[in-house]
């Protein structure tokens, strides 16, 4: 087939090129799909997508029109598409249900000790040749209480790093698998108790119109003084702008996230010589207790082989007019 993959980076392209094998023409393009840039996806059958892209209504209709009858994301989330429209097209849409829950759980574990041991700021410090250690003290993770709000793949494994470290640890699920409380120092308990006792609250949840700013003003206000929150999951998990106003409080005392609720026209390119224009963002650059990584929390060796690996064998199944478990529209 003719596939034309969308917001491809370069650090990405040798894992494609070793996963294609030659079996598909395809062709990378470093532009986002949007509106502007859907009618690049003219006479190609299938098109590959990122987290970041936008899958809309209006789009979809586009790239139907231009001969694209395949969507092959490269994430495991799919909120970025409107599956009811691509159903109606008749398009077929796979993603990469999980290509290393190891990476994200790892990643936020290091948000965490980063902030927890000023890590950010010690290293500035040395490089201009000042050793102070005031104002470096952090905490034992030893029998903290860590929440942990999504206990899927990547809340499963950052309860077994965490129970490592001696951490007691809340969980809260839609599901819950009552062997983890047997297995680790962890128990299952709803939200708010969650909230109210947790030191530590760190994001695993998918996006979806339940749990869209599950951590609002509301949300906020039954939290432990001083707080850290930890989010690489969505953005939109986080209502950004009552993060702010916590932080300005003390209400939450620490900040990491690796996504940010209107990250599309940030992450991921070189914007050095550009202004901000992000009010929202630039306020959260001002904050010494607060961590940003820029959505790469998946960026390991082994996440990027399996995203490759899983992509083109859903291309394959799309060519050979075979249905893939990792399709989304039955």
């Amino acid at each position: 087939m003719k596939v034309l993959f969308y917001s491809v980076h370069s650090f990405e392209i040798p894992y494609y090129e070793a996963a294609n094998s030659g079996q598909h023409e395809i062709t990378l393009e470093s532009k986002q799909l949007n509106n502007e840039t859907a009618d690049l996806a003219k006479g190609y059958e299938a098109i590959s997508i990122f987290s970041n892209d936008d899958a809309s209504a209006l789009i979809l209709k586009k790239l139907k029109k231009g001969g694209v009858k395949f969507l092959a994301l490269r994430s495991a989330g799919y909120n970025h598409v409107d599956l009811k429209t691509a159903q109606a097209l008749r398009m077929r849409v796979a993603r990469v249900p999980a290509y290393s829950p190891y990476a994200i759980a790892e990643h936020a574990v290091a948000l965490m000790l980063a902030l927890n041991r000023k890590i950010v700021e010690a290293v500035r410090r040395i490089k201009s040749f000042n050793f102070s250690l005031d104002g470096l003290t952090g905490f034992d993770m030893n029998s903290k209480t860590v929440g942990i709000i999504g206990v899927g793949k990547i809340g499963r494994i950052v309860l077994k790093i965490l129970d490592g470290m001696g951490c007691r640890i809340l969980g809260y699920d839609i599901e819950e698998d009552v062997t983890l409380e047997e297995k680790y120092n962890f128990s299952y308990c709803n939200l708010d108790t969650l909230l109210r006792k947790s030191d530590i609250i760190t994001l695993h949840c998918p996006l979806n119109e339940a749990t869209q700013y599950i951590i609002n003003e509301e949300s906020i206000e039954k939290m432990k003084k001083g707080v850290m929150l930890i989010n690489t999951g969505r953005g939109k998990l986080l209502d950004t702008e009552a993060v702010i106003r916590a932080l300005k409080s003390g209400k939450i005392g620490y900040l990491g996230l690796d996504v940010y609720e209107r990250e599309e026209s940030l992450f991921f390119y070189d914007r050095s010589d550009e202004i901000l224009q992000d009010d929202v963002f630039a306020r959260l650059l001002t904050f010494k207790n607060v961590v940003i990584t820029g959505h790469q929390a998946f960026l390991t060796e082994t996440a990027l082989k399996n995203i490759a690996t899983t992509t083109f064998q859903n291309l394959n199944y799309f060519s050979q007019g075979i249905k893939t478990e990792n399709e989304l529209i039955a």
